[in-house]
């Protein structure tokens, strides 16, 4: 009988051979960022209340500050951008979607770190120089279920072109918006056709849908009642359930989100304050977090808990370069700006 314990203490003297360089590892680093400054500056597009729950975790186990920058996913690859060509960065880390993230990387603004606690990543999720992608922020139809009943949603992407519910929708404009215009220039994926996209994407402009800056303010107008149908994150039923906002999501089957990435930067400030603060993002605990409020993260064994989250089924977006998003991006400014 006594045998049968062989394996688990191998196993568990195994993880507890691990987890020492692991603590060491935090321990130095910890130490190190006290001596630099004793903060890590990140520039991201997650929403404020989430970062604030996860710096203020980070600061409760480290005793390191962290000062974060948010702004739409373009705004964010332009101040890092800017910041790299003249010379004088200013940030530690950028978390943003992972399109521009890899723009980033190719100008030099980023630099390629293996945080430790990526080995708990699949590996379909790996991306090569920015590490796991640790959350799809998934896109869909938001509506406010105290003004418009469940029985009175719309019931697919084409519902939203029906009279009833025009001059109610608020969505991010493409023409400045990556994410967006990657999302519709993928529609085709979950709609069965370009051309039925295509269609789709010019009726809807026709409706004359309010444009925002980016997908959290979007959110933020559903929340409010001012628009009370939405395309924004699926995360925000969860968000701003928490609230106490009646915030529902069409159950579209099929739905498609961006890939999140966290980097560090290439000529970091705060090093070492940066590598622990990731270490910490994309650990456990840090993920914990982010699922706790509705954020579909990859790391293994942890969801968010959104109604019939297990029901979604996501689906790729199509990558696109550089050219192709300008060229999309000039297309939808047309179609939702200038007709």
């Amino acid at each position: 009988m006594q045998r049968r314990w062989i394996p688990v203490l191998a196993q568990l003297c195994s993880m507890l051979f691990l987890a020492v360089p692991l603590i060491a590892q935090d321990a130095k680093l910890i130490e190190a960022a006290k001596k630099e400054g004793g903060k890590v500056v990140v520039y991201g597009s997650i929403e404020n209340d989430t970062m604030d729950r996860i710096g203020a975790a980070f600061k409760k186990k480290t005793g390191l500050d962290v000062e974060f920058w948010r702004a739409a996913s373009t705004k964010v690859m332009d101040r890092v951008l800017n910041e790299t060509r003249t010379g004088k960065p200013l940030y530690d880390v950028v978390l943003t979607t992972t399109p521009p993230m890899e723009f980033m990387f190719n100008e030099g603004g980023l630099a390629k770190y293996d945080s430790p606690s990526a080995k708990a990543f699949p590996k379909e999720v790996m991306h090569p120089n920015l590490g796991p992608q640790y959350r799809n922020a998934v896109i869909g139809i938001l509506y406010h279920s105290g003004i418009i009943k469940p029985a009175d949603a719309p019931k697919s992407l084409e519902d939203l072109l029906k009279p009833q519910y025009r001059g109610k929708l608020v969505m991010p404009d493409a023409s400045q918006h990556t994410t967006t215009a990657q999302w519709l220039a993928s529609l085709h994926k979950v709609m069965g056709s370009k051309e039925r996209a295509d269609k789709f994407i010019r009726d809807l402009a026709a409706t004359k849908p309010l444009l925002v800056e980016s997908l959290t303010p979007a959110g933020e107008r559903v929340t409010t009642g001012e628009m009370p149908i939405g395309i924004g994150f699926l995360k925000n039923v969860v968000f701003y359930g928490q609230k106490g906002v009646p915030i529902d999501y069409v159950r579209l089957g099929k739905f498609m989100g961006d890939g999140q990435a966290v980097a560090l930067a290439a000529k970091p400030v705060h090093a070492n304050a940066g590598k622990a603060f990731i270490d910490y993002f994309i650990g456990e605990e840090g993920l914990k977090i982010m699922a706790g409020i509705g954020e579909f993260v990859t790391r293994k064994g942890i969801y968010p808990p959104i109604p019939d989250a297990d029901k979604i089924e996501l689906v790729e977006m199509i990558d696109m370069d550089k050219k192709t998003y300008a060229e999309k991006m000039a297309e939808y400014k047309k179609i939702f700006l200038q007709n």
